[in-house]
């Protein structure tokens, strides 16, 4: 898929084994301002992505041939899940993460879900208001794996 933005080309495709590092790095520049505030890590500065690129779909986005973001998409016993959107620092604010939602979405419709949804940290409240923006909306709030998570759901 190509997207046009701005006069720029973005190519969203699947993650290539050999750009786990790659993967690893754009996380954690991404997820890196919100340690303090959540007093830990986020999950996804955490994760092993060459596991991630093995056993889940993963779409990158590419520009100029360089790797600005990627999201992790699963089906789940819940439905289609929105694992993770992660845009290096110096593409926030582009239309990136956008493209990628549009995108995770579009894969949903194609497997035959009728919603997507994703979990942030319920700290990250610029989260939780871009996603409602976006047409998400929350259904519920639990612990999992060490962190207070808000869960939302989107209608396709």
């Amino acid at each position: 898929m190509v997207v046009e933005h701005d006069e720029k080309t973005l190519l969203i495709r699947l993650a290539r084994l050999n750009e786990a590092i790659s993967l690893a790095d754009c996380a954690h520049l991404s997820y890196k301002k919100y340690v303090e505030q959540l007093g830990q890590r986020p999950a996804p500065m955490l994760e092993d992505y060459i596991q991630i690129i093995q056993q889940h779909q993963v779409w990158v986005a590419e520009y100029h041939h360089r790797v600005v973001g990627f999201a992790v998409l699963k089906q789940t016993e819940e439905g289609y899940l929105l694992d993770n959107l992660a845009i290096h620092p110096d593409y926030q604010g582009l239309g990136v993460g956008g493209a990628l939602l549009r995108h995770a979405e579009e894969q949903a419709r194609q497997l035959g879900y009728s919603s997507i949804y994703l979990y942030t940290h319920e700290r990250m409240l610029e989260n939780q208001a871009l996603y409602s923006r976006k047409g998400y909306r929350e259904y519920e709030r639990r612990q999992e794996a060490g962190y207070s998570r808000v869960f939302m759901r989107k209608t396709l």
